[in-house]
């Protein structure tokens, strides 16, 4: 039996692995887990009337579920029964060495999901479902071993789902500038692309302007607007813009979540510069930006991000992450109300136009 994969590669080809007594859907990722779950259960039948049972897992009880595994279907049949447990993670922790032993001999009559948040690979539980079971991660990937989400897997996804759900064709560059406006919350990723797909027809391409006409709108257009006047060091043209954003109904939490991905790509572009400097090499500008995120679109967007960083200089572009936590912490606490957390806001615009001798100044700090 197949070990644990990712949601991308089961739903591209479930036949590829075959749905087990016993399966486990983890991760943080809803609209992943319930198309993993709705996969698991075609591949069991393809009769919408097969027998399905959903149990909360903070209340049912191990012997409820054991009794719907073992239940044979009244009128026969070969179909087996499919019990899913949802938000199974109290669940698994109390039946833990129940689960351990039913995965070494299971019901022949019944299918059982757990879904959960969290599925530790240190658990005799986590390996005797890899060994017998089929275990999928339904959560945005990462590159490698660390937390950086893997973009270019997500974007080719992306695109691969527009064709599969909604009978479309996304260009690679409109899936990247959807995960840019959008983020990587897969269920509103899905919303966006059938909203897209309604504009197109069956069959039609979803180009990067009918994203940014449709998807972005003029929100985005003014959150652009604002970073680009606060990096170009245009401090009253990013104030009028979060103005705007704001008068229009616009969280300042949001706002921030979109300013604060802008600014740690420079943050990031900083430290590989720094880093490459360090190593005795003499890094291209462009090159680093690229490496840490940046793209030429629209057409001359790399070189306005290139006089930006420059615009930064060094010492302020080095505090950026710093900066960043600052204001997350105090619009967590201290400045969460709407008020104070559009200070928070104001005070990171005038950091970033400031000259580095100005810029020193402290955490936000509260007024009135």
């Amino acid at each position: 039996m197949a070990e644990q994969l990712h949601a991308f590669d089961y739903l591209e080809s479930p036949s590829k692995y075959p749905a087990a007594p016993v399966n486990v859907v983890y991760g943080d990722e809803p609209f992943l887990k319930r198309l993993a779950i709705k996969a698991v259960r075609s591949a069991i039948s393809s009769d919408e009337d097969t027998p399905f049972a959903t149990f909360d897992g903070d209340a049912i009880q191990w012997r409820d579920v054991l009794d719907e595994l073992s239940t044979v279907a009244l009128f026969g049949g070969g179909d087996r029964r499919l019990a899913v447990i949802e938000q199974a993670d109290s669940f698994v922790t109390k039946n833990r060495e129940r689960l351990e032993a039913y995965v070494e001999k299971p019901r022949s009559t019944g299918v059982l999901i757990l879904e959960v948040n969290t599925w530790l690979a240190t658990t005799r539980l986590y390996k005797a479902v890899a060994k017998t079971g089929l275990a999928i991660a339904c959560r945005a990937p990462t590159l490698g071993t660390g937390k950086s989400i893997d973009r270019r897997r997500v974007a080719t996804w992306l695109v691969h789902w527009a064709k599969q759900r909604h009978d479309a064709v996304l260009e690679a560059k409109a899936a990247a500038l959807l995960l840019d406006l959008v983020g990587f919350e897969f269920g509103l990723l899905d919303q966006e692309l059938a909203k897209l797909a309604l504009f197109v027809g069956i069959g039609g391409t979803i180009r990067p302007e009918l994203v940014q006409d449709v998807v972005g709108g003029w929100k985005a257009k003014t959150v652009w607007e604002l970073m680009d006047a606060a990096c170009d060091g245009n401090a009253a043209e990013a104030l009028r813009h979060l103005d705007l954003a704001l008068q229009a109904g616009e969280p300042p939490i949001a706002l921030f979540g979109q300013i604060a991905w802008s600014l740690r790509r420079f943050a990031n572009a900083t430290r590989i510069f720094q880093r490459l400097e360090r190593e005795g090499r003499r890094p291209a500008l462009r090159a680093v930006l690229e490496q840490a995120g940046f793209r030429d679109f629209p057409r001359g967007a790399l070189a306005s991000a290139e006089n930006q960083l420059k615009q930064l200089r060094r010492d302020r572009a080095g505090k950026l992450h710093r900066w960043l936590l600052e204001a997350d912490l105090a619009m967590k606490g201290s400045h969460s109300s709407p008020d104070l957390s559009r200070l928070v806001l104001e005070q990171l615009i005038l950091r970033l136009a400031r000259t580095p001798e100005a810029s020193a100044a402290g955490k936000p700090t509260r007024h009135g």
